[in-house]
């Protein structure tokens, strides 16, 4: 499979798969549904001729279908009309914890376990599909955007890691973004090499363009300086160094936190933002280091390196000040953290940012932003994936369930 969609041009190695798919069970139709930028809903990506891309995608909204069920729980659901009907299979297409999509099958007959083995080989091969083709054609990108997005979202989101959860043996950390009307500037990214996972977020001051722009020069220095292998004191003091040097009006504050991952020590920068929240045995504190100036406000100074109290079982919430804005003050967030514990970090930076957005009734003021952490603990260091194993009914465990 992997072969003949590498064969296939990029717009096409989904019917590839589609193909293969039905030669092999007696699919009588099989598609990949893509989540949206939003995470409220999906895109059906059928034969590649089939596909108008000059209109918008069609929403397929989440809300109480199979799909949210399949998507929330990680789980394949399967799902019979009665005999002599068509069974619908659908599988989570789902890599290192990043939810790209599902796979949707249409069989004649009730799979038994080697055709759900099958299934569910493929969605994780599917995953590895759809990562190494979408750098290549706009094909992705056009089903993940069910709403115009402005020049100054188009920014925004670029800036934004391609993968928006990871999950490794010693942590799972995913970040949700709900852009303002007026795009705020919000970003958040991470990064993990051998021995540390890099967390950043940052919000730039203003809206739309100029905010993105901000938020670009922010954002590319202190990638370019983690890149070089600086230390977070350093990438601070470089991202501030820019935002001096290219004269641009405004500012903006972020949070760098990166955390061994051989030891569980951490490091710790705050230019100007707000605090992080922390859950731990069921209690929500917010965590208060010092605060030093947002990057761009002059003269140039100095950023402290800090640490914080990290332990094993620890989610971190690491947030944008619109998640604090007027419309969600009616919002106990401590409250929510502690009620969505039991969600992966993925779920839950999307009922996170879900709330805000209700309690605004669909219109932000200003960006809502989270960064969302699960500690895990240092002991291992290797993640398994079982493929196909695990989807032997709908009840099992995911192809992409890791275990330490």
């Amino acid at each position: 499979m992997l072969q003949a969609a590498e064969a296939a041009p990029p717009v096409e190695s989904l019917d590839v798969v589609a193909r293969i798919l039905q030669d092999r069970l007696g699919a009588v139709a099989v598609s990949f549904l893509i989540t949206d930028f939003t995470g409220s809903s999906v895109v059906r990506l059928g034969a590649a001729g089939s596909i108008e891309t000059a209109e918008p995608a069609r929403r397929i909204p989440l809300v109480d279908s199979i799909y949210d069920d399949v998507i929330r729980t990680q789980r394949p659901a399967v799902e019979s009309r009665g005999r002599g009907a068509q069974t619908r299979v659908v599988a989570p297409v789902t890599n290192r914890g990043d939810a790209i999509g599902l796979l949707e099958l249409f069989l004649s007959a009730a799979p038994d376990a080697e055709v759900m083995r099958e299934i569910g080989e493929t969605a994780h091969a599917l995953a590895y599909i759809v990562i190494a083709n979408r750098p290549f054609t706009d094909l992705y990108q056009w089903g993940r955007r069910t709403l115009p997005l402005s020049l100054a979202a188009e920014i925004q989101h670029r800036l934004l890691p391609s993968s928006l959860a990871c999950e490794a043996a010693q942590f799972a950390v995913a970040g949700a973004l709900e852009p303002a009307a007026h795009v705020g500037g919000d970003t958040f990214d991470y990064v993990l090499d051998h021995d540390t996972v890099q967390l950043s977020i940052t919000d730039a001051m203003g809206h739309d363009v100029q905010a993105a722009l901000l938020a670009t020069l922010a954002v590319g220095a202190l990638r370019r300086a983690r890149r070089a292998g600086a230390d977070l004191v350093e990438q601070a003091r470089q991202a501030d160094q820019a935002m001096q040097k290219h004269k641009q009006r405004g500012y903006v504050t972020g949070q760098l936190l990166r955390i061994n991952l051989r030891d569980g020590s951490t490091e710790f920068v705050n230019a100007g933002h707000p605090w992080p929240l922390r859950l731990r045995d069921g209690q929500v504190q917010q965590i208060t280091p010092e605060v030093d100036l947002p990057f761009g406000v002059k003269p140039p100074h100095n950023y402290r390196l800090q640490h914080l109290d990290l332990r094993s079982g620890d989610r971190l919430v690491m947030l944008s000040d619109g998640m604090l804005e007027r419309n969600a003050q009616s919002l106990d967030l401590p409250e929510l953290i502690v009620n969505t514990r039991a969600l992966h970090p993925r779920e839950a930076a999307r009922a996170l940012i879900g709330a805000v957005v209700d309690a605004g009734q669909g219109h932000l003021k200003d960006d809502a932003t989270v960064i969302c952490l699960d500690w895990h603990d240092t002991g291992s260091s290797q993640r398994q994936a079982h493929t196909g194993a695990n989807l032997t009914t709908a009840s099992a465990p995911t192809a992409d369930t890791p275990t330490s």
